[in-house]
């Protein structure tokens, strides 16, 4: 059985069936996404994360699909009706819609139409006129009246009932009505009566139909949202004549009195039983396409989040601004330590704008500052416009950062564990300098879902939502690496065979025992085993450690191929780390072992080159367009500087430096199809773009990169 499934998850996923029967073993035994795709490249052909993920997420689904066969074998059994080919068919279906239909006659249902008409007795009439044979099927109903059929055409009615069970039970008459979906679905949507005020944002489906199959995520959900909310009522169906015509072809075989009965009891069956059904499944089926697209927009857009380029160790003044409540300012050192705090108030009402400016100066000198970071909401074109204009002794880099989720993050329970002396306020603006420092190191303490990126995301399935967040958190914590002496225990938690009570016993042992020295010392904190050390080494890193190989992507069990090189060159390992020289002289196909192949190798190579690379981007300074502060500031025509701020699966919003984002719809992106806007922008890109239309009343801009020269 085993061997099917692999052989379906090859086919499925186009690779070979020992990429996945090594890959599903490596899983078995405890191996992560991560590790896997970094360090048993030799086990798996060199699969990427994002193949791994995908066959450890389709081997959890026949797990699944396993579990629900035991179930119905388990239920048909419990009837006595478990016959040897019904359990081989059950036994060797891979398809879950193939096994409910399987399963359907015999599922435990509730008193039906069909199960009055058998408790009275009419299954035998019932049987009669299904074979079509019986020219006269009122006079035979005459036999059938009883103290609870009171006439011939009772009888026949419950006949009929249970010929339609029949038909909706039969897996044939199931597939041509599925079919007939597949190929002709339409969903509809219309206002419910009376709620038109209510629903306005729903207006553009108050009266909607369109082919199922080109419905895209983003309508689907927007009308299942305005269904859910009680505004709308959305059906989905197919053409139902031919549908029928179909169905009648199957059943209907005759020319008689029978056959009509059996017409009318395949139509009553189709209307009543098998589409609502099917209404369900395709139903359920578009809203799990539609939460999938939905959940991968998300996915790449916080994965492109997490690895923003970032500052690095840099000396930062950090600003939360606003008007009334003044904005609140803090100076943080270079491991993102809080030195000190307090509010300047440069704007309006108080627009202290010379004590202002005092205390920024003074506090730019006194903390050696050598960054800015401005928060990106209220006030933020005004205070990035007034600490422009200040004059400082050094060279002052000023970056806006968004401040997306830094709300939910200075309210939550680790902010209150960072910062138990200090405001929510005061916590805000740490988290936006921190930001511009280590955007990774200081997301991962936010919940995924309250950064501010992705479409519908509190119309998806949410446990599958967290899974692909958590995995695309743990995927860029891993692919970044981390130092082990100065991570918080929120970023260890998510290294490779960590998870919390590991990272919170690391974060412990270092302030016992003081700083790590080498990756071997890892072993003595308290719960590290084997297994979790062998995942989680290659991930951490020691800058000032001894071996130099403990701040770099080689795995401590490849070491000993590393000293086994220096050795054969007549050097120390140090010698290599950044050498190109001595490095070109290895012939790493020398070293291949049973263990250890050139993928393997290579990663070595890479790893003494340029030890610990961070695969981020280097940061850049973006300045958003002079005399632009408010929607009424824009004019058609404009052509402005600005920083994708989201992606969805119909365009992307730009942040041009006013409250409001733009969108530049998908068809605004380029002079050719676009499918996908990932395949122009990327997220927190600086972009060019023009403005198309502004609607000042709905507060909408319209933007286009079409003829915008970037």
């Amino acid at each position: 059985m085993q061997s099917a499934i692999i052989n379906l998850i090859a086919d499925k996923l186009k690779l070979n069936s020992t990429q996945v029967t090594n890959t599903i073993e490596l899983l078995n035994q405890g191996a992560t996404v991560p590790f896997i795709s970094r360090y048993r490249k030799e086990r798996t052909g060199s699969l990427d994360e994002v193949q791994i993920q995908e066959i450890k997420e389709q081997n959890e689904k026949f797990a699944e699909l396993e579990k629900r066969k035991q179930t119905i074998l388990k239920t048909i059994d419990e009837q006595e009706l478990l016959k040897p080919e019904l359990k081989a068919r059950i036994e060797h279906c891979f398809d879950p819609v193939e096994l409910e239909d399987i399963y359907l006659p015999y599922k435990p249902r509730r008193r039906t139409k069909a199960t009055m008409a058998r408790e009275n007795g009419l299954e035998p009439l019932a049987k009669i006129i299904m074979k079509q044979l019986e020219r006269d099927p009122e006079f035979k109903a005459n036999q059938f009246i009883s103290n609870e059929v009171h006439s011939a055409e009772e009888a026949l009615s419950g006949a009929r009932d249970i010929i339609a069970e029949w038909v909706s039970e039969n897996e044939r008459a199931r597939n041509i009505v599925r079919k007939g979906f597949q190929l002709g679905a339409y969903i509809t949507s219309k206002l419910v009566k009376g709620k038109e005020e209510e629903a306005a944002k729903f207006r553009d489906y108050f009266d909607w139909s369109e082919p199922l199959k080109k419905c895209p995520s983003h309508r689907l959900l927007a009308m299942r949202r305005g269904e859910n909310e009680g505004f709308l009522r959305i059906s989905i169906s197919p053409d139902e004549d031919r549908v029928l015509e179909n169905l009648e072809r199957f059943f209907v075989k005759g020319n008689n009195s029978s056959s009509e009965q059996v017409a009318v009891a395949v139509k009553d069956s189709l209307k009543r039983l098998i589409q609502p059904s099917m209404e369900t499944e395709f139903a359920n089926l578009a809203k799990e396409k539609a939460d999938a697209e939905a959940i991968k927009v998300f996915t790449d857009n916080l994965k492109q989040l997490l690895l923003a380029p970032p500052l690095g160790q840099k000396r930062t003044l950090a600003i939360d601004p606003g008007y009334r409540t003044g904005c609140k300012v803090v100076c943080l050192d270079e491991q993102g330590n809080l030195l000190h705090n307090e509010n300047i108030y440069p704007h309006k009402p108080q627009e202290e704008r010379k004590m202002a400016a005092k205390k920024i100066s003074s506090m730019v000198e006194m903390y050696q500052i050598e960054a800015i970071a401005i928060g990106n909401g209220t006030a933020s074109r005004e205070t990035e416009y007034f600490i422009k204009k200040l004059r400082f002794n050094r060279e002052l880099r000023i970056y806006v950062v968004s401040e997306d989720g830094a709300s939910v993050y200075s309210a939550s329970s680790v902010a209150r564990q960072e910062f138990p002396q200090y405001d929510v306020t005061v916590r805000g603006a740490v988290s936006i300098g921190r930001r511009l420092m280590d955007p990774l190191a200081e997301l991962v303490k936010i919940d995924p879902k309250s950064i501010g990126v992705g479409q519908y995301q509190h119309d998806v399935d949410q446990k599958k939502l967290k899974s692909s967040l958590d995995s695309v958190v743990e995927l860029s914590v891993n692919a970044v690496g981390v130092n082990l002496n100065t991570a918080s225990k929120h970023l260890l938690t998510y290294i490779s065979g960590l998870g919390p009570q590991l990272a919170e016993n690391i974060t412990s042992y270092r302030k016992e025992k003081g700083m790590f020295t080498s990756r071997e010392e890892l072993k003595k904190v308290p719960r590290m085993g084997p297994k979790a050390f062998e995942q989680a080494a290659g991930f951490l890193r020691i800058p000032d450690a001894k071996n130099p190989l403990d701040n770099s992507g080689v795995h401590p069990e490849s070491y000993k191929i590393v000293k086994q090189i220096a050795k054969d060159l007549n050097c120390q390992v140090s010698d290599l780390v950044r050498n190109e020289e001595l490095v070109s002289k290895i012939d790493f196909q020398k070293y291949i072992t049973a263990d250890i192949g050139l993928p393997t190798l290579l990663d070595i190579k890479k790893e003494l080159l340029k030890p610990g690379r961070d695969p981020r981007k280097a940061i850049k300074v973006f300045e958003f367009a002079d005399g632009i502060f408010s929607i009424s500031d824009l004019q058609v025509g404009m052509v402005l500087p600005g920083i994708v701020n989201n992606i969805t699966k119909f365009g992307a919003f730009v942040d041009v430096g006013i409250k409001e984002s733009g969108l530049i719809h998908v068809s605004e992106m380029a002079d050719r199809f676009i499918s996908d806007p990932n395949e122009i922008v990327k997220l927190h890109q600086h972009i060019k773009v023009k403005v198309k239309e502004v609607d000042v009343a709905r507060k909408r801009i319209q933007l286009s990169l079409k003829g915008v020269e970037q």
